[in-house]
Order: C-alpha cells, then sequence, then structure tokens
C-alpha cells in the first residue's frame, strides 16, 4: 500500500482560552512526523494528517498567551475517521449548553476512535464524558488534586508524566504533551523514527511516560514554611542514613507528634513517604547518571537492598530499575548515534 493511500486523521480538540503551548508542542511533533514522510524517510503504509479543530463553533480559537489559533472549523464539522484525538484543555469557557454537545459528541465517538488523549486539564473533559471511570490518569500537577476528588472513580496518579491505560492517554501538562505524541508517534513508528523527530525537534531526550512530573529536590527548596524547609534540606544531605520522625522532630526543635502533624499539613505528605519519594528519585537519577549496581544505588540512596529499589521503582514508577535505566540509556544512545552519522 502506497503511504500516501492511508492517512490517519490525528485531531486536536481544543478549547477557548487554552494554553498555547499545550496545543501546538504536540502537533509540531506531529507536524515533523509528517515532514520526514514527505521527505521519504522509512517505509510506512499510512501518512499522518493533523487537525485543529475548536470545541465551540467558531474558527479563532483565543489562547492565554492571547497569541490565537486559526483551526480548520468546529469538531462538529469532521467528515474524516478519527485515528487518534488530543484534547488540550478543560472546556471551562464553553457555554453550558456547548459543553453538554462536545462531551456527548466525544462519548458517542469514543467508540471508534483507536486512541483518545488528553494534555493537563484536558483530562476533566475525559473524565466528565466518562471515559477515565475505573482508569488510571494524570493531569498538571496543580490540577490532580482537584481531578481526584472530582471524579474518585478515576486512579489519579499525581507524578506521573504521562499514562496509557487501555487506549486512553492522558499527559501531565504543557511540554509533557510533546512527550506524550513522540510515544504515540514511537508505537505507530518504532523508537528511531520518534528519536528523529525529537532530534529534529531539538528534544534532547524523549522521556519515558513513567518519569516523575517535577523534581523534589527542587521543590524542597520553594517551601515556604522555614521550618519544614530546613528539615527537608537536612533530610536531602542523609538520605544514606536511617532517618525517624524523632530526628527530624529535633531538627525542627519540635515534639514527634506535633513535628508530624505540621510537615503532613505544609506538604501533604508523611514524613516516611516524603523521605521514601526522595529516595527513589535520587535512585532514579543515579540509574541515569551513573553505571553503578543496583545494590550500590541502594545503598547510596538509603534503600538499602537491591530487591527494596525493584520493589519501591514497580510502587512508584511501574517499571523495574533496570526496565528504567535501559529506556533512558537506549533513548541517549540512539541519538548519540545519529548525531555521529
Amino acid at each position: 500500500m502506497d503511504k500516501q493511500s492511508a492517512i490517519r486523521h490525528i485531531v486536536f480538540l481544543v478549547p477557548p482560552n487554552t494554553t498555547l503551548l499545550t496545543t501546538v508542542g504536540p502537533l509540531e511533533v506531529f507536524s515533523k512526523a509528517i515532514d520526514l514522510f514527505d521527505s521519504g524517510r522509512g517505509n510506512m503504509n499510512f501518512r499522518y494528517q493533523a487537525h485543529v479543530v475548536s470545541m465551540d463553533k467558531g474558527k479563532q480559537i483565543n489562547t492565554s498567551s492571547g497569541l490565537p489559533i486559526l483551526s480548520e472549523g468546529a469538531y462538529t464539522e469532521i467528515d474524516y475517521p478519527i485515528d487518534t484525538i488530543l484534547v488540550t484543555g478543560l472546556g471551562r469557557y464553553l457555554d453550558p449548553g456547548q459543553k453538554g454537545e462536545m462531551l456527548e459528541w466525544l462519548k458517542n465517538q469514543s467508540g471508534s476512535i483507536r486512541r483518545i488523549c488528553s494534555v493537563c486539564s484536558g483530562a476533566f473533559v475525559l473524565a466528565e464524558a466518562g471515559l477515565l471511570d475505573g482508569r488510571k490518569a494524570t493531569a498538571h500537577w496543580s490540577k490532580n488534586e482537584e481531578l481526584s476528588k472530582d471524579f474518585p472513580s478515576i486512579d489519579v496518579q499525581i507524578a506521573r508524566i504521562f499514562i496509557k491505560d487501555g487506549n486512553i492517554y492522558t499527559a501531565a501538562g504543557i511540554t509533557s504533551g510533546m512527550d506524550l505524541a513522540l510515544a504515540l508517534i514511537e508505537e505507530d513508528l518504532g523508537q528511531s523514527f520518534a528519536l528523529d523527530v525529537a532530534r529534529w525537534l531539538v528534544l534532547y531526550l524523549k522521556r519515558p511516560g513513567n518519569q516523575s512530573q517535577f523534581n523534589t529536590y527542587l521543590d524542597c527548596k520553594k517551601i515556604g514554611h522555614p521550618t519544614i524547609r530546613k528539615v527537608c534540606e537536612w533530610i536531602l544531605d542523609h538520605l544514606q542514613e536511617d532517618i525517624t520522625v524523632e530526628d527530624l522532630a529535633e531538627q525542627a526543635a519540635m515534639s514527634p507528634r506535633n513535628f508530624a502533624r505540621v510537615f503532613v499539613r505544609v506538604l501533604r505528605i508523611t514524613p516516611a513517604k516524603f523521605i521514601n519519594k526522595l529516595r527513589v528519585e535520587n535512585a532514579g537519577r543515579h540509574l541515569i547518571e551513573t553505571q553503578l549496581s543496583l545494590d550500590e544505588i541502594a545503598y547510596h540512596c538509603g534503600l538499602k537492598t537491591s530487591e527494596n529499589l525493584r520493589r519501591q521503582f514497580l510502587n512508584f514508577f511501574e517499571v523495574t530499575p533496570t526496565q528504567y535505566r535501559k529506556s533512558f540509556q537506549s533513548s541517549l544512545s540512539s541519538l548519540y548515534d545519529a548525531e555521529l552519522k
């Protein structure tokens, strides 16, 4: 089959006042894939065609940055089979009638669409359409608590860059839409093609979806409560050691009970879970940046044994440490090989 004869229509369903990069980031990823198609790269029996459509009735979509997007028209005008749809925002500026019609349309279309995706707060649209019930999902880190509260049937993964659950894909927000788009292209065309796209866009690394949205180490520096910030910085310097609540309370000059209460109020996580999260993130950096063995990494990060490291990684990232390391190293080596050609 000639690759011009089979088209996979990629639809970006964009609400008013969306964040510009949430849409144009993944759109550029697919656009570059189309450019590589047209230049004869690879041997595929299909090609992509990207469409930007509006959630409301107008062609012009205003964005939060003030730079408008000119769409093809409203979603109701689509007259082609949708292969993949990406919902790139919340749709809160639609009137209730318009929003209800859009949700009903999305729900009706969902049975015939191969992949249904959201970026950032677009997860709320999928949730309202009932497409995330009983599934794992993520959104922008600032919206995940709200998503979990409003839709308790969703298993919200608060730190993931993007998640696939069946044919539903949800991405964290803003630039993570580009990571999702690269992952979708890799599914269709393989890692080599996806890395070529990343290289053309000067994306240094195609990040796996199980990487954390944010860096707890950096978050420690932004904690507003000076005593808790001081304790967190102390934890960072003592991760290799056994750390108890009593140790932390001593650093804070508080009783253990009062310290634990204040810590949870400020960070919304228990001290034990916070320490474990830091250790796992630190282990992730060691896996990427060093050639240390799993036992050595476990020791340096305070996780003690490679078995505990493996257990914690599966709990946090749903991959083993070896798989995590391999996913980064294979991406890096492919990029380096491309540079040498």
